[in-house]
């Protein structure tokens, strides 16, 4: 064996690795999502989150890849059609790096369940999951990793805040917006009504699985073993721009309740990881703590703002990966390092105003692009399969409506 094939077969080990931590973030996601809501709905988030990643394989494999990585224009791909032909973006085989980018967009498209939980028919999810893998998450990753219109302009996300969390949270804030708040959230005099979430521990046990699944998220995004320092430092900013998160949600949710949530606190380690995303490889360590102290603070402020505006988002969707994903991927344009890899130095280090432009340019189009063509999606399956489930649905939950079971059985009283 050489040692060409020998390194590509490290690398090829080290990006499957990867992409089973990413995988593995489904189950992350779905605890999240089932701690955070009542448990009469729970069957049914967990189905929409198992049904995103089968979704998202089968779309990713016959449209997305091609949108993504064929060659094309700057907006999309127009080759490798359901994978003939289709060549890798990375020194690795072509299926490898399918697999890790497929396991990101299940991702993208799995954050949306949480934001729209509790009320939503069960078909129409299943329409928007295949789109949103299969189309437009594919675009957005076309602009800044596929060669597009982005990446030509000097347009950095690492592994994904802008491309992965920005596109989902947004979609979750249009869909939530559409749907309109779950019955009885709000009173008549628009104070808020306390719905809490139905098992902590599980949402407490998912965070810490997005954590350890964030490392192949990251990390991985890397795509090669030969740089060791460079992994290392990923490595380690994640898991500080998280701590601080974490942190700094605690006390911001302490200040403004009076209690030290720990529902705030895990929201804002995921805050922390979502905002790191895009710069961990282009930033120092300090600059890490930084950004994840931000998020932590930005996910409990925006998270209560929304409630004034009456948008009922029950896990966070929106505050943890929209806000978060755009602060993260500004974050670049302030505290990016050209020794790191990018083109200049971050406007706090003395790099002037470009990045901080180019990004901001980025992440508003990939926002608005989302914003526009996931509207679209919503309101035409508003008026064909229908959107919302009926009110006696919601008071009954969406557990036994739509799937004719509970997920903690022997709770009623059986004559």
């Amino acid at each position: 064996m050489s040692i060409e094939q020998l390194t590509v077969g490290l690398d090829t080990v080290w990006v499957l690795l990867a992409a089973f931590l990413v995988f593995f973030m489904q189950a992350g996601f779905g605890m999240v999502e089932a701690g955070f809501i009542r448990a009469k709905n729970t069957t049914n988030i967990l189905t929409k989150n198992f049904l995103d990643f089968c979704m998202a394989s089968i779309g990713f494999f016959c449209f997305g890849y091609a949108i993504m990585f064929g060659t094309g224009n700057g907006f999309m791909g127009l080759t490798g059609w359901f994978m003939k032909g289709a060549e890798s973006g990375a020194d690795v085989p072509v299926y490898a790096f399918w697999l890790f980018q497929a396991a990101f967009c299940g991702a993208a498209a799995t954050i949306v369940a949480g934001g729209m939980a509790e009320r939503m028919n069960f078909k129409a999810y299943l329409v928007y999951s295949f789109i949103i893998s299969a189309f437009i998450y594919p675009i957005v990753g076309h602009w800044g990793w596929g060669g597009g219109w982005l990446s030509e302009l000097g347009f950095a996300d690492f592994a994904g805040s802008a491309i992965v969390h920005t596109t989902g949270g947004v979609a979750a804030l249009v869909g939530t917006i559409i749907l309109k708040p779950r019955t009885g959230k709000y009173r008549p005099d628009g104070s808020v009504r306390m719905i809490a979430g139905h098992n902590i521990p599980l949402a407490s046990l998912g965070v810490f699985i997005l954590w350890f699944g964030w490392y192949g998220f990251n990390a991985g995004s890397t795509l090669s073993v030969g740089d060791g320092e460079a992994i290392s430092l990923v490595a380690m900013n994640t898991s500080l721009a998280a701590a601080a998160g974490g942190i700094l949600a605690m006390i911001t949710a302490w200040i403004n309740t009076g209690k030290p949530d720990l529902s705030m606190a895990l929201n804002g380690a995921l805050a922390g990881l979502v905002a790191v995303t895009a710069p961990c490889a282009f930033i120092s360590p300090g600059a890490a703590i930084i950004i994840g102290s931000v998020g932590g603070v930005l996910v409990v402020l925006v998270t209560l703002q929304l409630d004034k505006m009456k948008i009922d988002d029950p896990v966070g969707a929106f505050p943890v990966h929209g806000v978060n994903g755009i602060w993260g991927t500004l974050s670049i344009g302030l505290f990016g390092q050209e020794a790191l890899g990018l083109s200049s130095d971050g406007l706090l280090l003395g790099g002037g105003w470009s990045s901080l432009g180019v990004q901001f340019l980025g992440v508003a189009s990939i926002a608005l692009f989302v914003a526009l063509t996931m509207g679209l999606v919503f309101f035409i399956l508003d008026k064909t399969l229908g959107l919302r489930v009926s009110v006696e649905e919601e008071y009954r939950g969406l557990d036994i409506i739509e799937h004719g079971l509970e997920s903690y059985s022997g709770f009623q009283i059986i004559e």
